[in-house]
């Protein structure tokens, strides 16, 4: 058992690029472990020598989380056990909150050592409303599936983040604009590498430009909030109290509209009795 760290769980961010970013503590955590659990031994050799270390690693990702993930959790018990991802902060996007949940449920003390995200990152170059924001990992990769993610999302009034790859991009930018609108939206690359870059616009101007140029390196799409949405006219409420008084009475079709126009119960029901008698 290492001597200068409790045993449990270490959840460690590592950098997105720049290793630089790897912070002390972090790079102390993963000097002391006595395993580090890591999607690809090859992506974290290079950074423990980057630090001067070497440690023992064992993979853990989607393909074996289920067998491999019994033993590490035993190992909690008594030993410091690293988790890390190829680059950026573990769980996200990733299947580390399983570890997570079973460790605690087991009892293991479990510390996190934040540093690099890639979506928050983003979030921070694009200009883009921060107050509120929702994290969508990647979006399906067939249309119809797509297309349905995407209109789940689309009445969120927050900024949405999602992750994708190059060849992916134009068609889901050309899908976001078709279920969204054309929103301001953002597309980052490369975060904290020598081609940085954050391409700003709309989602048709972006799908536009990347339609014969896929880009290269890690991508993340940020997607603005819904405009505010202008109040309904007189002849936009008449309309839809017409159509609802085809299929209610009046007091629940001045409701149904009330709650979809955003408009008064009350004004709506005496504008509904009026249309019924004329």
């Amino acid at each position: 058992m290492n001597a200068e760290l409790s045993p449990g769980l270490y959840i460690v961010a590592t950098p997105i690029g720049n290793l630089g970013d790897l912070s002390s503590r972090a790079a102390q955590v993963l000097a002391r472990a006595d395993v580090i659990a890591v999607e690809d031994s090859r992506v974290t050799a290079k950074l423990l020598q980057h630090i001067g270390t070497r440690r023992p690693m064992t993979p853990y990702h989607d393909h074996n989380a289920e067998s491999v993930r019994p033993g590490l959790v035993a190992r909690m018990g008594r030993e410091v056990v690293a988790l890390v991802s190829d680059a950026g902060t573990p769980l996200i996007s990733d299947p580390g909150y399983k570890l997570v949940r079973d460790a605690r449920a087991a009892g293991h003390q479990v510390v996190t050592v934040p540093g690099p995200c890639a979506a928050v990152a983003a979030l921070t170059l694009a200009g883009l409303p921060t107050d509120r924001f929702l994290f969508l990992g990647f979006l399906p990769s067939k249309p119809g599936a797509r297309a349905t993610a995407i209109a789940e999302v689309a009445a969120v009034r927050a900024t949405l983040i999602l992750y994708e790859s190059g060849p992916r991009l134009a068609a889901t930018l050309a899908a976001l604009a078709e279920g969204l609108g054309d929103r301001e939206a953002g597309v980052a690359r490369e975060i904290t590498k020598r081609f940085e870059e954050c391409v700003t616009g709309t989602l048709s101007s972006l799908a536009a430009r990347y339609a014969d140029a896929p880009p290269k390196g890690e991508i993340v799409v940020i997607v603005a909030p819904p405009g505010e949405v202008p109040p309904a006219s007189e002849e936009d409420a008449d309309s839809a109290l017409r159509e609802a008084l085809t299929r209610l009475p009046v007091s629940k079709a001045a409701g149904e509209v009330a709650k979809r126009l955003g408009l008064d119960r009350r004004e709506l029901y005496a504008r509904a009795m009026a249309l019924k008698d004329a």
